[in-house]
């Protein structure tokens, strides 16, 4: 009896599917979900990247390539919503005093739109699960090739300081860093959590009292980019800014030597 009763529920469920699929309505919200599909995905692939400017690292560039992919595989989720949602109110919805007299159709009922739903959606949490760990795992290990140089960024209420500690001990409070040469932060704080956000590098970790916070970059555009507090820490937040200037490994040294410090 069990085959027969398993039977007679996928010849059920296959028929429901079909009358699902034939229904008027149905193929009106599919076709407005693919118009919207499309239109997202062209919003994924050229609109993301061109918001966040020109990458000065290849981590911001991991940042960008995920901004693009994460957006362009939400496309059909969102166009989805949006489907039902423009559907609902141009066709389905009622006119006229009082409440309807018949309710409109309610998809949550619907097993073949419930089980499409449920199976596209794990697969891709999956998808998007897999890619961030890929992602957050080169970044963990963009400085630690290559004898990586150290530097020391402290946070202060409000300005930053960075200290060379292999460079002679230079300090200074403005970031400067040899291009294409990883680099590893050692990040802390001297009162209040701050957070240490170099943008067009795509680095940030919050800089805490009493502790030492690491991230790494690997710089690979020459040019001066800003560096900002990402945490809300006290009257003067909004000026806790300073500059990180990427040079050429001769201005490298050449500023080393102008500092007091060494190659």
């Amino acid at each position: 009896m069990r085959p027969m009763t398993i039977t007679t529920s996928m010849d059920h469920m296959a028929t429901r599917t079909r009358g699902f699929s034939r229904r008027r309505d149905v193929r009106q919200v599919v076709a407005l979900w693919a118009v919207l599909t499309v239109l997202g995905v062209v919003f994924g692939l050229f609109v993301p990247a061109r918001l966040m400017g020109p990458p000065a690292s290849p981590t911001m560039r991991g940042i960008e390539d995920t901004m693009t992919v994460f957006s362009v595989a939400a496309a059909p989720v969102a166009a989805v919503v949006w489907a039902v949602a423009l559907y609902s109110l141009l066709v389905w919805r009622h006119k006229g005093a009082g409440p309807p007299e018949t309710d409109g159709p309610a998809l949550r009922t619907s097993r073949p739109a419930a089980v499409l739903w449920i199976l596209l959606s794990s697969v891709l949490c999956v998808f998007l699960l897999v890619w961030g760990l890929a992602e957050m795992g080169s970044v963990a290990t963009a400085g630690s090739r290559n004898n990586p140089m150290v530097v020391n960024v402290t946070g202060n209420q409000w300005v930053w300081t960075f200290d060379y500690p292999d460079k002679g001990g230079v300090q200074s409070d403005q970031l400067y860093l040899p291009v294409d040469q990883p680099v590893v932060f050692h990040v802390r704080s001297k009162d209040v959590i701050h957070s240490f956000w170099v943008v067009k590098m795509g680095i940030k970790v919050d800089a805490n009292p009493w502790e030492v916070t690491q991230t790494s970059v690997v710089p690979n555009k020459l040019g001066t980019f800003d560096i900002r507090c990402a945490e809300l820490c006290g009257l003067l937040h909004a000026d806790m800014e300073t500059s990180a200037h990427v040079v050429s490994g001769a201005g490298f040294t050449q500023w080393l030597q102008a500092h007091g410090g060494h190659a």
